[in-house]
């Protein structure tokens, strides 16, 4: 970790580096969030196979976080390796799905979907993910930056990821 400085929520600012401390951090963010009751999350990333969504952890985090009125907003390229490899955040999705919201973005490729994870009070983005550097901030010029560049991609995606798939 560099440059780093205590936030009042205990969540971090600064550029950082490392696998360990972006898994440590989404698993603190969800956390917090339920702490903190946040109204929404964003996720972003071409497929979130290197997230810790399907920790034990998170998703309880997700359970305490839960409640009337939050949403989840996800964007990727496809689910198809989320749902291989985080069976426990699949489960959460359909048990929540009036609470989730997911885009899929084909057309995108591998880096130019950004990897965030957006809130409304703190945002976490990777710049680099194969060497794990990353950025967190509390900067509302930061969030608002992400957000747009977040809405691009989600207009040019269509609905993925559903609750069920229900075919004849």
């Amino acid at each position: 970790m560099t440059e780093e400085s205590p936030a009042t929520n205990g969540l971090p600012e600064g550029r950082l580096s490392g696998r360990q401390v972006f898994t440590d951090l989404v698993r603190q963010a969800f956390a917090t969030a339920a702490q903190e009751g946040w109204p929404r999350i964003v996720l972003c990333d071409a497929d979130f196979t290197d997230w810790p969504l399907g920790d034990r952890a998170v998703v309880e985090a997700l359970n305490a976080w839960s409640t009337h009125g939050r949403s989840l907003q996800l964007l990727a390229r496809g689910y198809g390796p989320l749902r291989e490899l985080h069976p426990r955040f699949v489960q959460w999705r359909v048990t929540w799905s009036h609470l989730v919201e997911a885009q899929a973005c084909a057309s995108a490729s591998a880096d130019e979907l950004p990897s965030v994870l957006w809130s409304p009070v703190w945002t976490l983005q990777r710049l680099d993910t194969a060497r794990a550097t990353l950025v967190a901030s509390r900067s509302a010029e930061r969030r608002v930056l992400l957000q747009e560049q977040i809405q691009q991609w989600w207009h040019k995606g269509a609905p993925g990821f559903p609750a069920s798939t229900l075919g004849l």
